[in-house]
């Protein structure tokens, strides 16, 4: 993934998606999306002409997680380094606002509710 992405991952999402593949919330929403899913979007949605079009560019973003409202959840790509702050991409306005500081932060918000968009 990071080899068809051209940036590496932050550690500690490596480290989960070595383990586990993604985490699905209750509501069956991808907190975290398995491998696939975030190197196939990813490379989707900077590859897209019709969003460039309408987006600024997402390459300095690394999606790995959804709202199950069309927003979704990013880490930010600088210098082909990913993370560890991360933002949410509001799919309506394009804005993209900080939410954590690092994966721990994203998750425990998540599935306690103290992030929601």
């Amino acid at each position: 993934m990071e080899q068809a992405l051209g940036s590496q991952l932050a550690v500690d999402l490596r480290g989960l998606l070595n383990e586990t593949d993604g985490v699905v919330g209750e509501d069956g929403v991808g907190v975290i999306w398995p491998s696939a899913r975030i190197r196939d979007d990813n490379l989707h949605v900077r590859g897209s002409a019709d969003l460039a079009a309408l987006y600024m560019r997402f390459d300095s973003l690394l999606f790995f997680g959804d709202a199950g409202n069309g927003d979704q959840f990013a880490f930010r790509v600088l210098s082909n380094e990913t993370g560890p702050d991360v933002y949410v991409w509001d799919h309506e306005s394009d804005n993209r606002v900080w939410v954590a500081r690092d994966l721990r932060g994203y998750i425990d918000g998540r599935l306690t509710g103290a992030i929601r968009v």
